[in-house]
């Protein structure tokens, strides 16, 4: 089993969210690659995962670029079935990770777990083990 964190970040609070719910998914067994979004060169490199997890700080009310960009790409993939979440960091409202989380769900027609997570940037120190937890619960579904 396999699974994938991959994030677009600028301030590094989406990495750190998407480092700690890879350690939640680490620590239940499964090999995880833990990468930012331009790292990800064609579709055919998401299919080989059990699991992904999609994060995006939000910037204006949307998700980032590079992110855009991967869901595009995305697209191109066969990602029904496979068990999936998303995440975000953000400053004021936080629309990035229930934007992305709806199109894995109804897009990708992928298998989501309960709801997306959204964590204040000033925030995630005090939130670790909630980050943790999203990692083992997107675990659990995948060895279900």
């Amino acid at each position: 089993m396999k699974a994938l964190v991959a994030y677009s970040t600028r301030t590094k609070n989406t990495q750190k969210i998407g480092e700690l719910i890879a350690e939640g998914i680490l620590s239940s067994g499964i090999e995880v690659d833990t990468v930012p979004v331009r790292d990800i060169e064609r579709a055919e490199d998401l299919e080989r995962y059990d699991a992904l997890v999609f994060g995006s700080a939000t910037e204006g009310e949307d998700v980032m670029w590079g992110m855009e960009k991967m869901l595009k790409l995305a697209e191109e993939a066969n990602l029904k079935g496979k068990v999936g979440g998303a995440f975000g960091a953000y400053g004021w409202s936080g629309e990035a990770p229930e934007k992305i989380y709806v199109i894995m769900k109804n897009t990708f027609e992928m298998d989501m777990v309960r709801s997306f997570l959204r964590l204040k940037a000033g925030e995630i120190e005090d939130n670790k083990e909630e980050a943790r937890a999203y990692g083992h619960e997107i675990a659990r579904k995948t060895t279900k």
